[in-house]
């Protein structure tokens, strides 16, 4: 078969190296000039099997009311004139009870299993390295009613076989003992053996290059101008060029057996213009790389405080510290009073937890902080859409939110597998397209 996929971020490059491994034609459409250039590009670097939690349950809706009035909000709903805002929130509170959230989480899990096996025969098969440590993840707690609750958390996911298992503190700080500086206001984690993390943009470009070797067409800097359907199936595709630069000349139509849509938070509002309309939003995540000032201080495992909500990854020579969401639109600006709140906080949150490790100055003090927003593609449960939709020809693979690498893989294989008519391939997961 011939597919075009919509798309080069973990999911899309994903998709198309299973589609080629199945003997498939593939053409692989994006608007930036590489692979990874949006949301896979500086993520958190947690491949988190087991902390995978659905933002809804049923403590949620009191958080978000409570963090509206606070710039520096782990979850930030900032209303806007936008139905599709205001939908997803209301799909999204449907899902804040017990029930919802087992459900949610039972297919999260199941997914992420998937994932994590196909990422590992990924990298076995091709030797892609990409800052690689699967040494776990941990989860620091400084309140005792936290840490409590962490408790409760790790006991429901141990119930679906995931090995989170609370630690002390001084077994916490053997773990990691970069953090022993900060170790007197700990109380204590939770840890997970079997997660890891990484360099997702460096995963994913090189994963590109492969799918290139292996006989797929790229076209980057090529935007998706239209959808064109005839008979209640996708006819062809029309691609223009990625800049004002490009002439009328670059323009193309693309005719192909299959087409995936591939593109994060942008799926929703290109799979709209055809009639297929999923709960899919936009969060606007934040991130900052630091170099490291003092290597022999910097942790090895990957963190999340539990006081910020944020994720630290070592990336070689490099620190990345992710976190915060903001259901503010499409708005990728860095540059605004609350984007630059957000970033603040990253930086001031390292240097408390591990001062003087890390680069943090700002550029007016000589540094060369590296700030970072993605818009990660949200559904109400958390749970992505990978299927075949109601228009002939038409498949997607979208809405990952936060865990796009840690599912990317897995999600990239089911895709292949359902396109190439074998049965839904991940069990106790609900395959769907909308």
């Amino acid at each position: 078969m011939k597919v075009i996929v919509l798309g080069a971020g973990i999911i899309g490059i994903s998709t198309a190296w299973h589609l080629l491994g199945r003997g498939h034609s593939v053409t692989v459409v994006d608007r930036q000039a590489d692979a990874a250039m949006e949301t896979s590009f500086a993520n958190a670097g947690q491949i988190s099997v087991s902390y995978c939690e659905p933002w809804a349950h049923k403590g949620a809706p009191a958080k978000l009311l409570k963090w509206m009035f606070r710039n520096d909000a782990p979850l930030l709903f900032r209303p806007r004139f936008d139905w599709q805002q205001w939908r997803w929130g209301l799909k999204f509170l449907t899902q804040c009870n017990d029930a919802a959230f087992a459900r949610n989480v039972e297919q999260i899990i199941a997914l992420g299993a998937y994932s994590h096996a196909a990422l590992n025969d990924v990298v076995l098969s091709t030797g892609i390295e990409f800052d690689r440590l699967e040494r776990g993840i941990a989860h620091y707690f400084t309140d005792a009613k936290s840490l409590d609750g962490a408790a409760q958390a790790a006991a429901l996911m141990q119930r679906y076989g995931v090995e989170r298992r609370v630690v002390g503190r001084d077994e916490l700080l053997a773990i990691e003992p970069a953090l022993r500086s900060f170790g007197d206001r700990i109380v204590g984690g939770t840890y997970t053996a079997s997660d890891e993390s990484g360099d997702a943009r460096l995963f994913t470009q090189a994963l590109a290059r492969r799918c290139a070797a292996r006989g797929a067409r790229m076209l980057f800097g090529r935007s998706v101008q239209r959808l064109n359907l005839a008979g209640g199936a996708v006819e062809s595709v029309d691609i223009g060029g990625g800049s004002a630069r490009d002439s009328a000349q670059n323009d193309l139509t693309l005719r192909a057996d299959a087409v995936v849509v591939a593109c994060g938070a942008y799926s929703a509002p290109l799979l709209r213009t055809v009639g297929v309309d999923l709960p899919i939003y936009p969060g606007k995540g934040y991130s900052a790389t630091f170099a490291l000032r003092r290597p022999e201080g910097a942790p090895w495992v990957s963190t999340i405080d539990d006081t910020v909500k944020c994720a630290m990854t070592r990336l070689g020579d490099r620190l990345r510290v992710a976190g915060t969401i903001e259901l503010n639109g499409y708005d990728h600006a860095l540059d605004t009073a609350l984007a630059r709140r957000r970033c603040r906080m990253l930086a001031e949150r390292i240097e408390t937890v591990l001062p003087g490790v890390c680069d943090t100055r700002s550029e007016d003090e000589g540094g060369q902080p590296n700030f970072w927003t993605g818009l990660r593609p949200a559904t109400p449960t958390n749970i992505p859409y990978i299927g075949h939709t109601r228009v002939g020809k038409l498949w997607v693979n979208a809405g990952h939110g936060t865990l796009g690498w840690t599912h990317g893989a897995g999600s990239g294989k089911a895709m292949a597998e359902l396109i190439s008519g074998n049965a839904a391939p991940i069990e106790g997961f609900d395959c769907r397209g909308g």
